[in-house]
């Protein structure tokens, strides 16, 4: 189901996303010359249900969207599409994810970038398994999380606690770096499988200076064929982003977010991107989802400068 975009609209020159963005049916993509951009909702928190975390992410994408709406718009690139949301139906969370797969699929194979909004953190597997569709099982795929938790829970029952595991466990060619992490967030258990599968991180304490951790985020780059980006909300501290699945106390400041993810889509081999876990249930004023809203408005705006030239629609 689409959602309906509307918003204040100017006398003087100049759009909003809500003036911009197009629905699109994702049946009736086509091929485009040069690089467009996509938005794709994940209505699910089941796999946080799963996890004993706190239940409403599936709520978020329409609720980034409704912030996003008003969000100005400086660009002569009109190239923004919204394919709509995959929905979550009966708790059947895998049968949801192979849906945004290949959604995020022909997305990719059109030269559409997508921007994915969760959705709790399970819908980065979905997002993977689209990509590794995508580019083929020969190309080594990075992953890069933003998050307090590694997410390499071994659960016989997948949840949004368990994607990189399933991913990593596969000894498919992939390979994660996860920042951010907290040590008070994650078991003795899951730094040792973090080991045993050559997990990458940085730990929230050991983040600055900043320019430390670009150049760890470009070396990981660099040895990638592609890579894919993930920002689970709970990174963001708990005074910023209350309205998440599992708040952190200890969490980063916006600005640091912000100024990662900059440096994240910048390299030239960025493939796509998800922001998961916000909840708006729990939510303080709507102050998370106005927060990453403004994440995801900065990071369509960022990339069609880095796209370069006009875009005829």
């Amino acid at each position: 189901m689409f959602y309906t975009w509307t918003g204040r609209t100017d006398n003087q020159k100049g759009n909003r996303f809500h003036e911009v963005v197009r629905n699109v049916d994702s049946e009736k993509l086509e091929m485009v010359n040069r690089r467009h951009f996509s938005l794709v909702g994940f209505e699910s928190d089941e796999g946080v249900r799963r996890n004993q975390g706190r239940v409403g992410a599936s709520k978020a994408p329409n609720k980034i969207r409704s912030f996003l709406s008003n969000i100005s718009y400086s660009s002569n690139h009109k190239n923004v599409i919204d394919i709509g949301n995959v929905t979550c139906v009966d708790n059947n969370m895998e049968e949801a994810q192979v849906n945004l797969s290949e959604k995020v699929e022909k997305l990719l194979n059109n030269n559409y970038t997508p921007i994915i909004l969760g959705g709790g953190h399970e819908t980065f597997y979905g997002h993977y398994l689209g990509a590794r569709k995508s580019v083929g099982e020969n190309k080594k795929i990075g992953m890069i999380n933003l998050d307090a938790h590694f997410d390499l829970r071994k659960d016989n029952v997948p949840s949004s606690g368990t994607m990189f595991n399933q991913i990593l466990a596969k000894g498919n060619k992939d390979d994660y770096l996860c920042i951010g992490l907290q040590e008070l967030s994650n078991t003795s258990e899951l730094f040792l499988n973090a080991k045993e599968l050559d997990v990458k991180y940085i730990l929230e304490t050991d983040l600055f200076p900043l320019e430390k951790t670009f150049k760890k985020i470009d070396t990981f780059a660099r040895e990638q064929d592609f890579f894919i980006y993930t920002i689970c909300s709970d990174v963001i501290n708990q005074s910023s982003a209350p309205g998440v699945s599992a708040p952190a106390p200890f969490g980063l400041e916006p600005s640091v977010v912000r100024k990662i993810t900059h440096h994240v889509i910048k390299q030239p081999n960025f493939l796509s991107m998800d922001v998961s876990e916000v909840n708006p249930i729990y939510d303080v004023a709507d102050q998370t989802s106005r927060l990453i809203s403004y994440i995801i408005g900065e990071t369509l705006m960022r990339l069609n400068k880095s796209n370069g030239g006009e875009v005829n629609d």
